[in-house]
């Protein structure tokens, strides 16, 4: 996992993932999505199962993306709050030998500071990455 940006004199108060770990046999975490850049805030490849994460440092001048690929059978249900308000929910499907990429954005303001996002993943042996940018 890699938080890629703090903006100006705010700094990622924090960056976590959750669920770590090489996962059930048979898992399919190498699912990976390309380095956001310097619109980046958060980067996260190659997870298996339910998880997310929670970080902070979130402009409200700027629109929020989140984009979410996974693999492996099923599905992952996504969400994602700011202020304990939920911004953005959203369903991936995820197939088996190829990658399903869903998304949302949230226009500016939605977010702001600190934020989260939750992973649910419909089997455990699903695989997903997500990358979290607030593009200028």
């Amino acid at each position: 996992m890699k938080c890629a940006k703090a903006f100006g004199a705010a700094v990622l108060a924090l960056c976590a993932v959750t669920g770590l770990g090489a996962g059930p046999a048979g898992a399919t975490g190498g699912v990976e999505l390309p380095y956001p850049g310097p619109d980046g805030v958060v980067w996260v490849n190659g997870q298996v199962g339910d998880g997310g994460l929670v970080s902070g440092g979130m402009s409200k001048r700027l629109p929020t993306v989140l984009t979410v690929a996974c693999e492996g059978g099923g599905s992952v249900r996504v969400t994602m709050e700011s202020q304990q308000t939920r911004v953005a929910a959203f369903t991936v499907d995820c197939p088996v030998g190829t990658t399903g990429v869903g998304s949302a954005t949230m226009a500016p303001g939605l977010v702001e500071g600190s934020f989260s996002v939750g992973i649910d993943a419909s089997a455990d042996t699903i695989g997903w990455a997500l990358v979290v940018t607030q593009p200028e």
